[in-house]
């Protein structure tokens, strides 16, 4: 069955990132994919969190927040809400958890990157663009330290990108927006490094349990897509 957006069931939606969107944050990025658009940006605070200052740890921190703005759906969403929403913090975990995977807290001395990550728009795959746009904002940020002379080695390790795949009407499918989220009747998202290891995965069977077969296929899918995102990230951070 053909696509609500004519692609092929392996065809990632047309992406693009712009860097230096903030002139305040030490890193930005907007990233777009199909009709989901991200604001990322990455802020630095010249001390550690508070935790690690109380348990006299050694080394810096990467943490993030992730939020819709109200009227990033097609039904508005009060802030208040927005404020109380459960999977906006489970999401702002998941973005954390990725970026400190590539990061040497030690090298990053005692500094503390903050990526917040604002959904301007959204149409499926909200996390998986957050994730990796708030990567690009990252890598500015770190730059941004290294110019100014706050540290002197790049604590970065590698490279960092997600992307959504699942089932819809019995096909695998990768990167599904809204039309096909909505509907799969399994859903699941990928946070992929840049030697293709992978990083978090996160599979629901949302109608009905899924098979080995079908998640080693979607890990292949997913993979894939990962590495044209990488490929893109690279090219914007030249």
């Amino acid at each position: 069955m053909m696509r609500p957006s004519m692609r092929k069931t392996d065809q990632i939606r047309p992406v693009s990132m712009e860097t230096g969107v903030n002139k305040w944050a030490e890193g930005s990025c907007l990233i777009k994919m199909g009709g989901t658009q991200v604001l990322c940006t990455a802020s630095v605070e010249m001390n550690q969190p508070l935790w690690k200052r109380i348990q006299n740890k050694t080394g810096g921190w990467v943490t993030a927040e992730y939020s819709m703005l109200p009227r990033a759906n097609g039904t508005r969403k009060g802030r208040e809400t927005l404020m109380k929403d459960h999977r906006s913090a489970e999401i702002s975990r998941l973005i954390g958890r990725a970026m400190r995977s590539v990061v040497d807290m030690d090298k990053l001395g005692r500094h503390t990157i903050t990526i917040d990550c604002d959904v301007i728009q959204a149409d499926g795959g909200t996390r998986c663009a957050a994730v990796t746009g708030g990567y690009v904002a990252l890598v500015l940020a770190v730059r941004w330290l290294i110019d100014a002379g706050r540290i002197r080695e790049n604590p970065i390790r590698d490279y960092v990108a997600a992307i959504s795949a699942g089932l819809w009407n019995g096909e695998l499918i990768l990167d599904l927006d809204y039309d096909e989220d909505c509907v799969a009747e399994m859903d699941s998202n990928f946070v992929v490094s840049g030697d293709g290891k992978f990083i978090e995965i996160q599979a629901t069977g949302e109608q009905h349990p899924f098979d080995r077969d079908q998640i080693s296929k979607l890990m292949d899918m997913a993979s894939a897509g990962c590495k044209k995102l990488i490929e893109l990230q690279k090219r914007v951070l030249e």
